[in-house]
């Protein structure tokens, strides 16, 4: 009996063991958790290059106010499945350069465009990149080489942050929450000449911060990305910098030593900063930001729960493509980027070269536990956040300036009333004519596509009222 009795304690001891160690399906997530890595690069460029944004700088850059960088925050939950954010002090990532990135990715890392974004937090103070904006910046040569190496070298830099990052996950646990802060103003409805004689702001405005708080096993801060819905225009000045982004990102961490600090950009189409045109003010609205996401992480955060669920798709937005009549009025395109932008239309017609149709627009949802995250390329007006909330909650946080920047992402009531974002933007950006009103319910179309390809709950109202 005595053997007998030993066998079945060894038995015992191992099942318990077993059991111990183990959890069952429906413990399974909560006992794996998170994990999470980050890695950050400097993108500053090493000489005096062109700056991306405006049309009306004469010269290159002449120094810095401090370095642009390259962020990456990878996150895997309890099944393996990974979700990779990229941030960069840039003013858009242009479709040939995002889909190499995204390529290599795939290639090296198995991860598909589902599992990537890559956004750009729009400053003005960053350089141009390869095939963006040509039409609004007088290039030679010498800066046209200058572009392509950097561009080249930038997307190498890239791809190797990101395996920098999956090299370096470690558990984690995930918070998310948003927060508020008002200093972006709608440009369309507020004339900032006069803003000093207002007592009320004109909308459309979206003042949310939206905040991932990512905590280390021993409750030590690993990272925090936050964002927000406004151009990072204070400065025009040629010294680079990330303007308020990036001030906010040097600030938190100086708060906070030991954890990286990410910025993802909204949809700031038609927010500015106001007032601006000061290093003090982007100082400032920076101190603001961080502000906000500060009071976020000194209250309670929603916990997430360890999953990942990633959609993406493109959508043939329609174009309206400018006449010939049009291209030649001098009173149309009078002078500068516009008249080059007619001309090269013009010269590509000649050639036997058909106007684009339409441009497949890229649109992204991932769900980190309850958190829904939505992000749409180009330069998205604040219209769609607010318009996306109302299909999916507005906790939904929203980006815009993400995986590719081809060109303001106008309303169809902006594209009626016509202005910068409605129309001359899309000369701007090189498009063959401005967009059709009939975009804005394909947009909104497409996400509930994906949410519904995600098993996201989709509420009955309509992104309008």
């Amino acid at each position: 009996m005595k053997k007998i009795y030993s066998y079945s304690s060894l038995i015992l001891l191992i099942v318990f063991g077993f059991c111990k160690n183990t959890t069952f399906a429906g413990e399974k997530d909560e006992y794996k958790g998170w994990k999470a890595g980050v890695a950050r690069v400097a993108i500053t460029p090493e000489e005096s290059m062109w700056m991306a944004g405006y049309a009306a700088r004469t010269g290159p850059s002449d120094g810095k106010l401090h370095d642009l960088w390259a962020k990456c925050l990878v996150l895997e939950d309890a099944h393996g499945n990974q979700a990779v954010l990229i941030t960069m002090d840039l003013l858009g990532m242009p479709k040939a350069i995002s889909d190499n990135i995204r390529d290599r990715l795939m290639e090296k890392h198995g991860l598909s465009r589902a599992q990537i974004i890559l956004n750009s937090s729009h400053t003005h103070s960053g350089p141009v990149l390869q095939d963006a904006l040509f039409d609004i910046y007088p290039l030679d040569d010498i800066q046209l080489k200058k572009i392509e190496q950097f561009t080249e070298w930038l997307e190498n830099e890239i791809v190797t942050l990101v395996g920098k990052a999956l090299q370096s996950m470690e558990s984690a646990r995930l918070f998310s929450e948003n927060g508020v802060t008002r200093f972006q103003v709608n440009r369309r409805n507020n004339n900032e000449s006069t803003l000093f004689k207002q007592a009320d702001l004109n909308g459309p405005n979206d003042y949310a911060v939206p905040v991932i708080k990512v905590e280390k096993s021993n409750g030590d801060l690993l990272a925090v990305a936050f964002g927000y819905a406004c151009h990072p225009t204070v400065l025009d000045i040629n010294k680079w910098s990330g303007d308020y982004p990036g001030f906010a990102q040097i600030e938190f961490e100086r708060n906070h030593p030991g954890t990286t600090a990410l910025f993802f950009q909204g949809a700031g189409g038609n927010q500015n900063p106001m007032p601006r045109r000061s290093i003090a003010l982007a100082k400032q609205f920076g101190r603001d930001l961080v502000s906000a996401v500060d009071r976020v992480l000194e209250e309670p955060m929603q916990e997430l729960a360890p999953t990942i669920k990633t959609a993406y798709k493109e959508v043939p937005l329609p174009l309206d493509p400018a006449s010939l009549e049009s291209l030649k009025d001098p009173a149309v395109n009078p002078s500068g980027y516009e008249q080059r932008w007619a001309k090269r239309m013009l010269e590509e017609r000649a050639a036997g070269k058909q106007p684009q149709q339409s441009y497949d627009f890229p649109l992204q949802m991932w769900q980190l536990g309850d958190q829904l995250i939505t992000t749409l390329g180009g330069e998205t007006v604040v219209d769609y956040a607010i318009g996306l909330k109302r299909i999916f909650g507005y906790d939904t946080f929203v980006l815009g300036y993400s995986n590719d920047v081809m060109s303001y992402i106008p309303s169809a009531a902006i594209i009626r009333e016509g202005g910068y974002e409605g129309d001359v933007s899309q000369k701007v950006y090189g498009l063959s004519g401005k967009w059709k009103q009939s975009m804005e319910p394909m947009i909104y179309d497409g996400m509930v596509e994906l949410a519904n390809k995600l098993g996201v709950e989709v509420s009955d109202k309509k992104y309008s009222e």
